[in-house]
């Protein structure tokens, strides 16, 4: 068989391939394009390239929720976190048991659908801050969970809020308002937007406000993201039974009627980590009264004790070394 035959068998298979791929039954495949590549403008061409407008809006429909209305009551929340004798179930048990010698936190692996995950709880809420890179907008100043963490004094961190991603490489410019010790320390609007916080009062205060408004309200240290997953004891409902489809690593924040702290990070790729629902589920079954979605994908980081404990991945499911750098946070930080 001639050379020049060959090749354009090869070249004819893996035309076959792709468009098998592309249109066959492989709605996940689909799916995983589509929402990955319109998380950023700049890569958004990729799904029209090889799909209709309305095949795009279709999947992006199954991530679409009907968002919780009304204020939320802090009220509901009164703190004490005081180790009990009796438990309501076994989850409210796994949270307030303690270890032995640590009264900081707790640290729980969990199972949020099918993926594994990373739970901690924190007893001392007012132990809990933003963590935050150095300097913002100077063309280096990202920093991973880890540095953060190490760097604060902190027991327990996370990620938590977006930045300016728009090369695909990310950058040091936040995302939105950022709240530090009772002031706005990165502004780059005045429009009300959803706002995740830590009160004076040491309360968990999801809000959609500007950064001087919600200061006004009493935040000590927060940031701008979302959505919010439960307000009031109330989750959001997705408006089709996929229940968020676009599946990633996710980072959550929330708070109990107790006042313990939530930290939740699970492990995944774009495409294959827990839905939001099935975080939502799992934060209800902890206890969670109020909680909120944190940056997740490459992102999601959880440091404890001086130690990354989740896997994070790229896009293409390899290991990040160390975490991404990011610019935002939350961390447990005794005696700040």
């Amino acid at each position: 068989m001639r050379k020049s035959t060959i090749f354009f068998l090869i070249v004819d298979l893996l035309v076959i391939f792709c468009f098998v791929l592309f249109y066959g039954p492989f709605e996940n495949f689909r799916n995983v394009l589509i929402n990955t590549a319109m998380v950023t403008k700049s890569h958004q061409y990729i799904a029209y390239t090889f799909y209709s407008e309305e095949t795009v809006q279709k999947v992006l429909d199954l991530n679409k929720f009907i968002p919780v209305t009304g204020d939320i009551n802090l009220d509901d929340i009164v703190i004490d976190t005081s180790e009990k004798d009796s438990y309501d179930n076994e989850y409210d048990e796994e949270i307030l048991k303690r270890d032995k010698g640590n009264d900081d936190y707790k640290y729980i692996q969990v199972k949020v659908g099918k993926h594994n995950a990373h739970l901690v709880a924190i007893y001392n809420p007012e132990d809990v801050h933003l963590i935050s890179s150095k300097k913002f907008n100077t063309g280096s100043g990202q920093e991973t969970v880890l540095n953060m963490c190490k760097r604060l004094g902190g027991l327990v961190c996370i990620n938590g809020g977006g930045f300016a991603d728009p090369d695909g490489w990310g950058s040091d410019i936040p995302f939105g308002y950022v709240i530090k010790d009772g002031e706005v320390i990165w502004s780059p609007s005045k429009s009300k937007e959803n706002i995740i916080g830590i009160t004076d009062e040491n309360k968990l205060l999801l809000v959609n406000a500007t950064g001087d408004e919600a200061v006004a309200m009493g935040m000590r240290d927060g940031l701008q993201f979302g959505p919010f997953l439960i307000v009031n004891g109330e989750s959001i409902k997705y408006q089709t039974s996929a229940g968020g489809y676009d599946r990633a690593a996710r980072v959550a924040i929330a708070q109990r009627k107790d006042g313990v702290i939530l930290f939740l990070v699970t492990e995944g790729t774009h495409g294959t980590g827990p839905t939001m629902k099935e975080v939502i589920d799992t934060l209800e079954l902890y206890g969670a009264y109020n909680a909120a979605n944190l940056d997740g994908g490459t992102s999601a980081q959880m440091v404890v004790n001086g130690k990354l404990v989740n896997n994070p991945k790229n896009v293409f499911g390899q290991s990040v070394a160390g975490g991404r750098r990011v610019v935002t946070g939350f961390g447990l930080i005794p005696g700040k």
